[in-house]
């Protein structure tokens, strides 16, 4: 009961009812990337007339994150590119990277040197700060 009821009411743990409804009723599966996220179009990819192009979306694989896209599949999720990556064959560029979760918030999210979060206590300064003083 508790997985029927998240599906009509949660969105980050998984497609919702209503988009596996929409996906059943109006999607054709486009492909599936190594994170396990599955893409779609509108069936026969129609151009939506409402936004004069074709709908695309991803029904993620677990929590819903952004970041969980690869970049060949965010360019055809976003009109950048018209072919879908499983119907041609994508070559990543070397300047891409691997996937990397986004570990804002949490223990191991990235803290600069002289931050207040990185070691527990900023630096002293280096003696190029001059601190205002009223009258001055």
């Amino acid at each position: 009961m508790k997985l029927f009821l998240l599906k009509f009411f949660t969105w980050w743990s998984g497609q919702t009812f209503g988009t596996q409804l929409w996906t059943w009723r109006f999607g054709e599966l486009v492909g599936k990337d190594e994170m396990g996220n599955t893409y779609y179009r509108t069936k026969g990819g129609v151009i939506d007339p409402t936004l004069g192009f074709q709908r695309r979306w991803v029904v993620y694989n677990g929590y819903a994150e952004a970041s969980k896209v690869p970049p060949s599949w965010h360019g055809w999720l976003h009109h950048t590119v018209d072919v879908a990556p499983t119907e041609e064959s994508y070559v990543e560029k070397e300047w891409q990277k691997p996937h990397q979760p986004n570990l804002t918030g949490t223990p191991y999210a990235y803290r600069p040197a002289g931050s207040t979060l990185a070691s527990g206590h900023r630096p002293k300064a280096t003696g190029d700060y001059q601190p205002w003083t009223p009258g001055s």
